[in-house]
């Protein structure tokens, strides 16, 4: 029964791609960008193309089904210098826990940071009367569940809000995704997941009120405009990566009184090349590949490249993106076992060609071990 609801859920995710498929004639006709940005340091520093391994808090902004692999708590802290030198920024907050057979809950808090903007009219365009903070703000919350050892999955629902003083949007989006692993040590990794599907956008409020005059010019009235819907940027990932051991061979036979467990851990040398295909309903669809070095799961160094229609075209380009990325993790336990609390620093960078590029700090504190670290 569990195998065929899974099966079932990844057929659906699959027709979605024909539903979702890019289209060149909507590009830019979806709103709430942001959704597409990734707050975290280890997917943003592979531009989300590990969506087949990636696990615990992260997941929930690349694919939910990850969040299923956290084993007890975790909590993490992300910062980002968005285009740096504009003064953009984005300030993520994620906690996870796991709730034993239910799944695990995760919710995440992302708030995007514009800076002073000036206020200008038609009246005023030099500006000089005062300055604006847009206000972005996204909230989710995720429940992740492992069907077997092989295979787990995941829901997501996003609240986003966009707002300045006097004008405010708001919708609800859902993600859904699954994962499924294979292999001696699991070394297979495949992923699907489906992004940004929810209701539609409009801007309202006093902002789109100015004064008139009635019909028969009689009195001054007040007259409201009505701004245009927008959907959200829905997209989906489909990954596949594979972890090779380089030392495997060389390593040791099991010694005495060492559990088969332990020595099947051994390998302290790991190479995790991955490929992702993202089909964007409201944009160029992305070819992403990548790889992931790890030493002792201690050390991670991680690049990857994404291309896009005309990336390579700075006239025809639609992106900023060079399509390169790279990132570092650190992270260590706080003592033996692979139950003991765990602290990891992450750092992502994306050049791009205006501005100082996109680089990301992140905190994550793990308590009671994770599950498949990255």
């Amino acid at each position: 029964m569990i195998n065929r609801k899974i099966k079932w859920t990844a057929l659906a995710l699959c027709i979605s791609a024909s539903v979702f498929a890019g289209n060149k004639d909507r590009t830019g006709q979806a709103g709430a960008g942001e959704l597409l940005l990734n707050p975290w340091g280890r997917t943003g520093g592979v531009f989300g193309l590990n969506a087949a391994q990636v696990t615990g808090i992260e997941a929930m902004k690349c694919n939910i089904a990850g969040l299923a692999k956290t084993k007890k708590t975790e909590v993490g802290l992300a910062h980002t210098r968005y285009l740096s030198g504009t003064g953009m920024s984005i300030s993520n907050l994620g906690v996870a826990h796991n709730l034993g057979d239910i799944g695990v809950l995760g919710v995440n808090i992302m708030s995007f940071g514009y800076g002073d903007i000036p206020i200008t009219t038609v009246s005023s365009p030099e500006g000089g009367i005062g300055n604006y903070k847009p206000s972005f703000l996204n909230m989710s919350v995720g429940l992740g569940h492992t069907f077997s050892k092989n295979m787990s999955a995941g829901l997501n629902i996003t609240y986003v809000n966009e707002a300045i003083s006097n004008i405010r949007a708001s919708a609800i989006g859902f993600d859904a995704g699954v994962q499924y692993v294979n292999g001696k040590r699991d070394n297979l990794h495949l992923g699907i997941t489906l992004r940004n599907v929810g209701t539609n956008l409009r801007f309202s409020g006093d902002g789109f009120s100015f004064n008139g005059t009635s019909p028969d010019f009689a009195k001054e009235i007040t007259v409201q405009s009505r701004s245009e819907k927008f959907s959200l940027p829905s997209q989906l990932n489909i990954a596949v990566a594979y972890d090779f051991y380089l030392d495997e061979k060389s390593k040791p036979a099991a010694e005495a009184g060492e559990s088969a467990e332990n020595a099947a851990a051994m390998p302290k040398h790991r190479l995790t090349p991955m490929f992702s295909f993202i089909s964007n309903s409201f944009n160029s669809d992305w070819l992403g590949l990548g790889a992931e070095y790890a030493y002792k799961e201690k050390f991670m160094l991680r690049a990857a490249y994404r291309y896009e229609t005309d990336i390579a075209d700075k006239a025809a380009t639609t992106t900023f993106y060079t399509g390169v990325s790279a990132g570092v993790t650190f992270q260590t336990r706080f003592s033996k076992g692979d139950n003991a609390p765990m602290i990891a620093f992450d750092y992502g960078y994306k050049p791009t060609r205006i501005a100082s590029g996109v680089h990301v700090l992140g905190l994550r504190i793990t308590l009671g071990g994770s599950g498949d670290d990255e």
